[in-house]
């Protein structure tokens, strides 16, 4: 593997970490940012543009307390400007309800094209594949033992401490 392969492979990474900081944080510019401006995407329920697809998981994201997107065992094979990349995912989300929150984790993979943009490696077409999942009550503790002394958590877009964090960048 030469250094220019190398250089692709880490933008490449921070493309897709990216797309889950933007997801995490509701951040629609964020999660924009990391695909192409003519991206397909398809979550299993058939193919749309990115354009169309943000505002829906905003609202549906949005509605949850917190989500977390965690990937790994990322497999690439780039062939000049243009890439194709599978990532697992595993994400976390809490859902909350007049009965109390829900657990729900979900796990699956990321089967992405991705191409060289104006410099930056995009998404240009995500299919999403769910392999499973599980839902449960939540049993998140903040107080006591352990985590009570615990009191920065994460948030949506700017309530979470990230936002202060990066603007000192």
């Amino acid at each position: 593997m030469d250094t220019t392969e190398l250089a692709d492979r880490l933008a490449i990474a921070e493309t897709l970490a990216l797309y889950c900081r933007g997801i995490d944080r509701c951040d629609p510019e964020q999660l924009a940012a990391a695909f192409t401006p003519d991206a397909v995407i398809d979550y299993g329920d058939g193919a749309r543009p990115i354009r169309a697809v943000i505002p829906g998981l905003m609202s549906g994201l949005g509605s949850m307390r917190l989500t977390q997107h965690n990937i790994s065992n990322t497999v690439m094979r780039i062939v000049g400007d243009r890439a194709k990349v599978e990532t697992n995912c595993v994400a976390l989300h809490i859902i909350p309800s007049p009965e109390g929150e829900t657990d729900l984790v979900v796990g699956g993979r990321y089967l992405d094209t991705l191409v060289r943009h104006e410099g930056r490696w995009l998404i240009a077409e995500r299919l999403y594949v769910m392999d499973w999942n599980r839902s449960a009550p939540a049993t998140m503790a903040l107080e006591g033992g352990l985590l009570g002394g615990l009191k920065r958590r994460g948030a949506r877009g700017a309530e979470d401490p990230s936002a202060g964090w990066w603007a000192e960048a």
